[in-house]
């Protein structure tokens, strides 16, 4: 049931062109609450502007303002939206703006991570009754980008299936192991938190990374594990004996609410600045947790 739509434009009177007929739509939706737009806080001036009198019947939220962290942190922040303000069933129509002119589009590894968040959504969302048109501005967003955006959105003529765009995304070889990593035989708690710390990471930032290992270690039989970076960028790298076949591991909600010991990948991803799920050629699984 989710609708999952997107809007290319170049000029600020083709964003308002294509932005208030959605709006509209939701406002005539019955059963919903007033649309949202989480878009630049220039665009949301144009909006105040064109819908004048009718503008507190719309929820406005500057981008800046909701996509504060990664795209994991993107997931957790929408679905906490859905469950406590939308209709039944989910029931509710976004205008949504990834700040591409930031974090969302500051490498081509982030934005990978942006790309494949898009293309989840299709599958974490799926059973909500949900409209959501994402914004996607030529003059920040690049040609590359829109284009891989395309492939994440139903309805374009190049959509594909979420998880075989995440399969490509994963194809991509990350970077080298460095050889002068720290081998560990298992990832214990203290002797992560201890490395990190001794690697430049606060003693709440190194409590945090140690807890998000220990989270992704849950997911199998480990194998060992590689340390290596400078704060903030440490990295550990699990080696896992199960394969994980499942494109969502760590992507979908866990029913208790806030972020605690015991969620597995998902605390992880929030944690993390960027978690990689790798297969191996034995058979098995790589997990490559960065912080930051």
């Amino acid at each position: 049931m989710f609708d999952h739509r997107m809007t290319v434009f170049d000029t600020d009177e083709g964003f308002v062109a294509d932005a208030l007929p959605f709006l509209a739509e939701g406002l005539a939706a019955s059963g919903e609450p007033p649309p949202l737009a989480i878009v630049a806080p220039d665009r949301l001036d144009l909006l105040r502007d064109v819908l004048g009198g009718d503008t507190r019947h719309v929820g406005l939220v500057p981008h800046t303002d909701w996509y504060t962290g990664s795209a994991a942190n993107a997931v957790a922040r929408a679905a906490a939206h859905l469950a406590g303000h939308a209709g039944p069933g989910g029931r509710t129509h976004l205008l949504m703006e990834p700040v591409w002119n930031g974090r969302a589009g500051r490498s081509p590894r982030e934005s990978a991570e942006w790309i494949r968040y898009e293309a989840l959504a299709n599958l974490l969302f799926a059973p909500l009754a949900t409209t959501v048109m994402c914004v996607y501005d030529t003059r920040t967003a690049g040609a590359v980008l829109i284009e891989a955006a395309r492939r994440a959105h139903p309805g374009t003529g190049v959509y594909e299936d979420p998880a075989r765009v995440a399969a490509e995304l994963d194809d991509v070889p990350l970077p080298p192991t460095p050889s002068d990593a720290r081998r560990l035989t298992e990832p214990a708690p203290e002797a992560v938190r201890a490395w990190a710390a001794g690697h430049g990471l606060g003693a709440a930032d190194a409590e945090l990374f140690a807890t998000a290992v220990t989270e992704a270690a849950s997911l199998g039989r480990v194998t060992g594990a590689l340390l290596w970076g400078e704060a903030p960028g440490c990295v550990c790298e699990l080696g896992l004996a199960e394969r994980i076949d499942d494109p969502l591991v760590g992507f979908v909600p866990p029913q208790a609410t806030g972020l605690a010991p015991g969620q597995g990948l998902w605390y992880a991803r929030q944690v993390c600045a960027y978690v990689d799920v790798r297969d191996t050629d034995g058979g098995g699984t790589t997990v490559r947790l960065q912080y930051a």
